[in-house]
């Protein structure tokens, strides 16, 4: 590695550990001013049957993702009980939601369907389809959004209302784009940077359009029912459309600050700061910290069933770890 990469490469370590380090400066500052007593009171106050519905909401959301990966089976090729597939994507999503989807989605899914059996080129399919899945799926519910007029942003928000239809029409186009590239590149493979890979087919792209986006809308449904009357869906998920991509940028583990930056920019002016604190530590209680802890557990079974043997790869048919089907 060369001495200028190297240069390059610390000062961004070191930027970003003082973008953390303000960040948690920041959340400190921000903390002092909250009336935690009133929030603690908004929690208790929460009736068991709103309760039960954010869990069942919450399993029904960890559920549809996990067909993000029975999707991707199709996708990359390979042999796996969908069972196991639904159990690692399980894993896998509740690490990714909590440390982040480098270590948390892609890590963990390396490393369990590796010890599954699945060579290397297999799974880099699996975790590029599941990727896309997501966003597409977001381009497509966010598109859908905004560009119907029904979000209104605060007038000091950087994009306006104005803006904001126009900003979903291109997602909108971009999803069409998707489409239209599935259709004509279908058993085309692309060449980037030694990397090797084909469009899924429409059926399949129209799959992941219709999974994503409706777990992105379960995930809204989800805040929704915690959040106090006279707040609507349609602001709800405006809100989390536009924290998931700010948490995103930010890469903070779990969007610890963001989400509720954006839920207060957003919403504040409707919502009551400690009803809006209390709705959102509800939330990652229910989507975040709840699925983490059965996930560890989940993850410590696969891991002991791996250990002390390994299995040799399941290649898909006619794969060599770089060539992908559709």
């Amino acid at each position: 590695m060369s001495t200028s990469r190297r240069r390059w490469r610390r000062v961004r370590r070191i930027a970003l550990f003082v973008f953390l380090a303000l960040v948690a400066f920041l959340l400190l500052r921000y903390a002092r001013s909250v009336d935690w007593a009133q929030v603690g009171a908004t929690l208790a106050a929460y009736a068991p049957s709103t309760l039960a519905l954010a869990v069942a909401i919450t399993l029904a959301s960890y559920l549809l993702y996990a067909c993000y990966d029975v999707a991707a089976r199709r996708y990359a090729h390979h042999a796996l009980p969908v069972p196991r597939v639904m159990a690692i994507s399980t894993v896998a999503y509740a690490f990714s939601l909590n440390v982040g989807a480098l270590v948390g989605g892609a890590g963990f899914r390396y490393r369990l369907y590796s010890h599954a059996g699945l060579a290397l080129g297999t799974i880099s399919r699996i975790v590029a389809f599941t990727v896309s899945t997501n966003w597409v799926g977001y381009l497509l519910l966010a598109g859908a959004l905004f560009a119907s007029g029904r979000v209104r942003p605060p007038p000091h928000w950087p994009v306006s209302g104005a803006n904001l239809p126009w900003l979903g029409a291109a997602m909108l186009v971009a999803v069409a784009a998707y489409l239209i590239a599935c259709h004509l590149t279908h058993g085309r493979v692309f060449h980037v940077r030694g990397h090797h890979f084909r469009l899924p087919s429409v059926p399949l792209a129209l799959l992941q359009l219709g999974l994503a986006a409706t777990n992105w809308a379960l995930m809204a449904a989800l805040l929704f029912v915690l959040m106090p009357a006279g707040v609507t869906y349609t602001a709800v998920l405006g809100a989390l459309l536009v924290a998931a991509v700010a948490a995103a940028i930010a890469h903070i583990p779990a969007g610890i600050g963001v989400l509720e930056a954006v839920f207060i920019a957003l919403l504040g002016h409707e919502v009551p700061q400690p009803q809006m604190l209390a709705a959102l530590l509800a939330y990652r209680a229910c989507y975040y910290l709840g699925p983490l802890l059965l996930a560890m557990a989940g993850y410590a079974v696969l891991e002991s069933r791996v250990r002390g043997r390994q299995s040799p790869p399941i290649a898909a048919p006619g794969d060599d770890g770089n060539r992908q089907r559709t």
